[in-house]
């Protein structure tokens, strides 16, 4: 058998060269010395013959596919597997049992993940698909939009090459540079679950948006049909809002610290100016980002002004973070409608989302926020706020239980999110202790889980036995998806015991008076002082419900086979 060997890659241009010789040296084990061609950005290294006659072509990456010779039998495969063992893929491509190309070429996709706090769900559906690509045999490219911005961004080259779009967000991703290729729109969980089944989904089901998200000069790209629900849109403003809670409450935390609790008073000091950062710029942006982003979810970028000054309003009228959303899905629809509904001169049209649409979704949104739903919004807050900060003994452990099983029923999924923007959105109120709550709620899964494969490891595979140490890792962090790979083993067992241990640990969180300050950082974020109150005690509650899961989990999953 004559074999020839392709590798490609634009962006990454060692990784393409470590493959090619990965490959070299694999075949030289087997007694084979194929020619191979390295496509990398600006040169073609070791060009095949045109004229030559290979049985067997093997694509590697994402190369620019051209004929050799009589048609061969083409294998393909990723980069990422090449380096992991290219005896294997090599072996496979041999042996038949690689995947073999598609009859028009090798498929290529392009894809984007992201989710709300943009850590665990964003990379996790970034690798889920990924793996589905490598198991069927297709180039894929993912850019995640995560909590630090967009990494391994799309080139439009590459855009443009792609055979299918899959946009696997739990919150509003951009299309518009989407235009005219086939898009599929979903969330990250199917990624996570089954890339190969979504990647597979996407190109039988992928719809062309040609004219719906070509951008024309004044226009406001369509979002995708079906559009994103309202989870999504608040979400994508919770996500925005969280840099602002973060970065405000660890600053007041630390102007605690150094100046103690009447910091703000103290003109002139560090920790006066720690706070007036904390308190009076930050958590101010907290309520207008939320507002803004939710309406820049639903209609781009002409609701983001109308949102924004929405949000702003209702913050002056003491509706937090309520009148908050209230005002972006006031303006992200009022803003929408208008877009689709007004009609102007082809001449004009440039007007409609620079003045036009700005102006009266601000009108609209401003004077529904004064007249009509800031004032009972604001009494609505007023109340809740002081029922939470009345409640003790019982009722505290009762909310604290629900919260903190909410956190685990789901792990990331809407009722996770709900529970823990309700908690952030508190924050704006000065109203601390549920936060706390659902922190521990989150810590706790795969704290207990790590806790149960050492306590009890016959309970487990030897996989998970091997995973405990990264789960826990995860756990501290404050990311509760490090249990989903437990949880998809076993759901109807291991879920119950994950929230009965989550519900005891908010609710002991409650019931000690812990308050936390920003959303999100684990035990990283109990090491700053007063960033939580009770410290102590809350970290108490976290072990507390790691053993309660850990020994739930030794009552309910059975014993494996060794």
């Amino acid at each position: 058998m004559l074999l020839a060997i392709i590798v490609g890659d634009m962006q990454r241009t060692t990784q393409a060269l470590l493959a090619s010789e990965a490959l070299r040296r694999a075949a030289a084990r087997r007694g084979l010395t194929p020619p191979i061609e390295v496509q990398v950005e600006g040169a073609v290294l070791g060009a095949l013959e045109v004229d030559a006659m290979p049985d067997l072509l093997l694509l590697v990456g994402d190369p620019e596919p051209r004929p050799v010779g009589s048609e061969p039998v083409r294998t393909v495969a990723t980069l990422e597997a090449v380096l992991a063992d290219a005896d294997a893929v090599l072996a496979r491509a041999i042996d038949g049992a690689g995947a073999p190309a598609p009859t028009a070429g090798l498929r290529r996709i392009v894809a984007v993940t992201s989710c709300p706090t943009g850590i665990a769900h964003t990379f996790m559906a970034a690798e889920g698909l990924k793996a589905g690509a490598d198991s069927l045999g297709y180039a894929i490219r993912v850019e995640t939009q995560g909590s630090v911005g967009a990494r391994d961004g799309l080139t439009q080259q590459e855009i443009n090459a792609a055979d299918v779009v899959v946009i696997a967000a739990d919150t509003q991703v951009d299309l518009s540079r989407f235009a005219g290729k086939r898009v599929l729109v979903t969330g990250t969980k199917p990624a996570i679950n089954d890339g190969a089944a979504l990647i597979e989904r996407a190109l039988a089901e992928a719809r062309s948006h040609d004219e719906a998200l070509t951008p024309t000069p004044g226009s406001t790209p369509v979002k995708a049909p079906g559009g994103a629900g309202v989870y999504k849109h608040l979400m994508t403003g919770v996500s925005f809002m969280l840099p602002f809670v973060v970065a405000g409450g660890l600053l007041i935390a630390l102007a605690f610290a150094v100046g103690g609790i009447y910091a703000g008073d103290q003109q002139g000091t560090f920790a006066a100016a720690l706070f007036q950062i904390g308190a009076k710029a930050a958590f101010t942006l907290m309520v207008p980002a939320l507002a803004g982003y939710v309406a820049f979810s639903i209609a781009d970028r002409p609701g983001l002004a109308p949102g924004m000054i929405g949000g702003v309003l209702a913050a002056q009228l003491g509706a937090g973070f309520l009148g908050g959303i209230l005002a972006g899905f006031i303006a992200g629809y009022a803003v929408r409608l208008m877009s689709r509904w007004i009609r102007l001169p082809q001449g004009l049209e440039g007007l409609k989302p620079v003045l036009l649409l700005p102006l009266l979704g601000t009108l609209i949104t401003g004077l529904a926020m004064i007249y009509v739903v800031g004032r009972p919004t604001a009494l609505v807050l007023a109340g809740l706020t002081a029922w939470l900060q009345s409640l003790q003994g019982g009722g505290a452990s009762t909310l604290g239980a629900l919260l903190g099983g909410m956190m685990a029923i789901d792990m990331g999924g809407p009722i996770n999110k709900a529970a823990y923007a309700f908690s952030t959105g508190l924050l704006t109120s000065d109203v601390y202790g549920p936060m706390a709550a659902v922190m521990a709620g989150g810590m706790t899964p795969p704290l207990g889980l790590f806790l149960g494969t050492r306590l009890f490891p016959q309970r487990f595979t030897p996989a998970e036995r091997a995973a405990g140490p990264a789960t826990a890792l995860l756990g501290l962090a404050f990311i509760t998806e490090g249990a989903l790979p437990f949880a998809a083993r076993d759901p109807l067992r291991v879920i119950p015991a994950l929230v009965l241990g989550a519900a005891t640990a908010g609710a002991i969180s409650m019931a000690v008076g812990a308050e936390l300050r920003a959303p999100h950082g684990g035990l990283f974020v109990m090491l700053i002082p007063n960033a939580v109150s009770h410290v102590f005690a809350y970290g108490l509650a976290v072990l507390a419900g790691s053993a309660i899961t850990a020994v739930a989990l030794r009552g309910l999953l059975p014993r494996q086979v060794a």
